[in-house]
């Protein structure tokens, strides 16, 4: 009898080639695709179909857009995180949530083997290859693309001779769609210089002109857009890349560590993501103290960091999420952002935490609360330490 293997599919140009390179080497070949949020009902259908007419001898899709939101999403929020200060961790954030859903699927099936399509290069190899090891350290883990040191250009010639049908143009370009943004690489994204082609983008620019979008937060998750309420975030996450992404707002190239050690590049689109962190960073400035900014960004950081590495089932996790949760309280509100095409910025926020309306004082105007020697004494006790460094040191 032929060994069982659970395949993550995701109906692209790799793991295409691992379901025939599987079956070739006489395994019983099932896929599942993990459904993090990104995915129409019709692409849903067509990845189904095209696992189907590969051959595979089952395939499951997983729906975990709930519980990738509730458990990860709703952190990268409340942390403002942006790696290097520019990628919302798109991808990574939710491939080890796709890991996990396939470990546990796999134990379902009775599968004797996991096989993921990860070259030999990135981080996605490492994030699905620690997960297995941790929930099911039993199976086998098989990777033919990183193991048989294949190019693009090698699969299609592979696929071809088996006489398999595809878009092999637009498999020059590698997308992994998510609802926290889609990451897209290509020829371009191998050099330091290129950048991706317009036909390259999955949203391409449809609008043109400008609005105002209007997004209320509760607690720092987005709960409603332009005075539309909804009961689940990722709806108004929908929302805002359904308004947003057509001006081409939210592209851009992360360039950054991979966790093997060698620099990587990356294209991505995530209109949604961008604006959402960007409006909610906005927010807390105006309803967190100083402190309570400070720390979190050390910890967003730090869990940014961990997630990106695929280490995101340390308990420390938990404990930062715990902290980045309790920091929410008063991030109520409601955040406007000027739209237009390639392009938006922030144009101010309404809360009743608003800490800019204290009627103590207001900056560059006038105080209530203290007089002008009040201001002498601090400021001579604040430079105190250095006064006495410099006398002690004649300087």
């Amino acid at each position: 009898m032929a060994k069982k293997v659970l395949l993550a599919f995701s109906g692209g140009l790799d793991t295409s080639y691992c379901v025939k390179y599987l079956a070739d080497k006489g395994y019983e070949v099932h896929s599942a695709l993990v459904d993090t949020g990104g995915f129409s009902a019709e692409e849903l259908k067509r990845i189904e179909d095209r696992a189907k007419y590969l051959g595979v001898a089952s395939h499951k899709t997983l729906n975990l857009s709930d519980r990738f939101y509730k458990d990860c999403i709703k952190y990268l929020i409340y942390g403002n995180i942006l790696k290097n200060n520019t990628y919302p961790l798109s991808v990574s954030a939710e491939r080890i949530f796709q890991a996990v859903a396939i470990a546990e699927y796999a134990k379902t099936i009775d599968a004797k083997a996991i096989a993921h399509g990860s070259t030999g290069a990135g981080n996605d190899q490492v994030r699905f290859d620690m997960a297995f090891a941790i929930i099911c350290p039993e199976v086998e883990i098989i990777t033919p693309i990183r193991d048989e040191k294949l190019s693009r250009q090698e699969e299609i010639d592979y696929l071809k001779k088996h006489g398999i049908e595809g878009n092999y143009d637009k498999a020059m370009y590698s997308i992994n769609q998510g609802i926290w943004g889609t990451s897209v690489g290509g020829k371009e994204t191998l050099t330091s210089k290129g950048y991706l082609p317009e036909e390259a983008w999955p949203t391409q620019i449809t609008k043109t002109g400008e609005e105002v979008l209007e997004i209320d937060f509760k607690n720092g998750e987005p709960v409603g857009v332009n005075g539309k309420s909804y009961a689940h975030p990722v709806d108004a996450i929908k929302k805002i890349s359904e308004i947003a992404a057509p001006y081409g707002v939210g592209r851009d190239i992360h360039v950054g560590d991979t966790i093997i050690g060698i620099k990587g590049r990356v294209g991505f689109e995530a209109a949604a993501p961008l604006i959402i962190i960007k409006a909610h960073h906005l927010l807390e400035k105006h309803t967190l103290t100083k402190w309570q900014m400070y720390w979190k960004e050390q910890l967003a950081n730090w869990y940014g960091t961990l997630l990106h590495e695929g280490q995101y089932l340390d308990p420390v996790m938990r404990n930062i999420e715990s902290f980045l949760a309790d920091t929410q309280k008063t991030v109520t509100g409601k955040a406007f952002v000027h739209l237009s095409t390639r392009n938006f910025y922030l144009q101010g926020i309404e809360s009743k935490h608003d800490l800019m309306a204290s009627k103590a004082g207001q900056y560059g105007e006038m105080n209530n609360s203290w007089s002008g020697d009040d201001v002498r004494g601090f400021s001579k006790i604040a430079a105190m330490q250095n006064i006495i460094y410099y006398k002690v040191n004649e300087q």
